[in-house]
């Protein structure tokens, strides 16, 4: 099996429960195949969470998930260290972080330092405990929803947070006609079957040396450090791209190459990507701190006034 039709098996799988989500499965294998953490944000009742749930469902990993509330601590997420009577000695008892693949949802519900017990799992895919490293399982992957509308009662991802997750994805509404089928098929949802698993860990971990042996040509790499420098001197942007955030961005270029069948990257791919991998990473000053919608009209106006590369690239 290749990058391409594991694209499209997992996107008729959702399918099946999931009415409009095209393109949302299709940055989602994305990142899969990156190597990469999910975000999704958007208003609430779009399906979030139903859509991180058929995600899923669809991939044979080990699988957690965590709701996220005001008072879940660290130890609720990482585990705990516990006196073992009968063994007369500690023991180290493994919270829902040791999993493949963990949807924390509603994440910015939880407090700062909570959030916090996620860096070094999202970055190292380890967990350091009372001066004990535990690596994690491969794949590792976290999707995280959270709802960018609602202040109360809510916590705002720090940025090294933000930072770890590859990409941001809105899942939006869906279209009138998508509407219409998902209104008809009313009853069909409301007992919508388990979902059969259509990738394993194994083949996850085997299409990332897919992904790995695609090329990109250094035109195109140069392209790239123009964009992620002008993100960094630009007069509205108080804090630019990172270079983690260029790694990613170089990253999901070769997978979403890999998804349409091509060993080689196009500046297509890297502007189909480019908003959903680099606009969450992007803070700008003065009034419009905090504006992830002008954050994306920014970084939309950078991909305008720097030329695209018009070689070939087959080569």
């Amino acid at each position: 099996m290749n990058c391409q039709e594991a694209a499209s098996l997992l996107k008729k799988n959702i399918e099946q429960i999931m009415v409009g989500s095209e393109q949302s499965c299709g940055l989602i294998m994305m990142s899969l195949l990156a190597g990469g953490h999910i975000l999704l944000e958007d208003v609430p009742g779009t399906g979030k969470t139903t859509l991180a749930k058929a995600v899923a469902q669809s991939l044979n990993l080990s699988f957690k998930r965590v709701q996220f509330t005001p008072d879940l601590m660290p130890s609720d997420l990482i585990g705990i260290q516990f006196y073992n009577q009968a063994k007369g000695e500690f023991e180290f008892r493994p919270g829902p972080l040791f999993t493949q693949l963990v949807l924390a949802d509603e994440i910015n519900r939880a407090a700062p330092r909570t959030q916090s017990s996620l860096l070094e799992a999202m970055e190292e895919h380890q967990i350091s405990v009372e001066g004990t490293t535990y690596p994690l399982p491969e794949p590792f992957f976290v999707i995280a929803t959270q709802n960018p509308i609602e202040n109360q009662g809510t916590f705002p991802l720090p940025e090294a947070q933000i930072d770890r997750f590859m990409i941001r994805i809105h899942p939006g509404y869906p279209s009138p006609q998508e509407e219409q089928r998902m209104l008809k098929n009313l009853s069909v949802q409301a007992a919508a079957p388990q979902l059969s698993p259509v990738l394993d860990g194994k083949q996850l971990l085997a299409l990332r040396d897919e992904v790995d042996a695609v090329r990109i040509h250094d035109v195109l790499l140069d392209y790239a450090l123009q964009v992620v420098g002008r993100t960094r001197a630009h007069e509205r942007i108080q804090l630019g791209v990172s270079p983690r955030g260029a790694l990613a961005w170089i990253r999901c270029a070769k997978a979403m190459a890999a998804i349409q069948g091509r060993d080689y990257v196009l500046p297509d791919d890297l502007k189909a990507c480019a908003q959903p991998v680099l606009a969450h990473r992007l803070i700008l000053g003065g009034l419009s701190l905090g504006s992830d919608r002008q954050a994306e009209a920014v970084l939309a106006q950078i991909l305008e006034e720097i030329p695209v590369p018009v070689e070939k690239f087959q080569g």
